[in-house]
């Protein structure tokens, strides 16, 4: 069950990341990074597939090969995740329990995206 749960959530993970590729205000890289982590744990032939892709690898390889996540990809992320979190806190959420939600998440995803290591140029 837990297989077919990460599975299900790498699945819908990498079509954000797609959708992220073609729409500029998306984040990619950390749709990509999140399907590679379900997928490494539930299925061994879709990770490779992500890695082997000539349009997906480029986001990841970076981190996948431990030197990190470049300084633009980091800023460009979290500008978008703040833009689009702030954009479904003004205009789209009502309740004021959704938003604070959102912040935390915002703040959580932007934090690991910040810490992790930057390749050195």
């Amino acid at each position: 069950m837990k297989k077919i749960l990460l599975t299900i959530i790498g699945t819908i993970s990498l079509g954000l990341g797609i959708v992220g590729i073609i729409l500029p205000i998306f984040p990619t890289t950390p749709f990509l990074l999140l399907s590679l982590y379900c997928y490494v744990r539930s299925s061994r032939k879709l990770y490779n597939f992500v890695l082997a892709n000539k349009y997906l690898t480029c986001y990841v390889k970076d981190y996948i090969s431990g030197n990190g996540i470049p300084m633009n990809a980091k800023k460009k992320a979290i500008f978008l995740i703040w833009l689009t979190i702030g954009f479904s806190i003004i205009f789209v959420v009502d309740k004021l329990s959704l938003r604070i939600i959102l912040l935390i998440i915002a703040s959580f995803v932007s934090t690991y995206i910040w810490t992790r290591t930057t390749p050195e140029n």
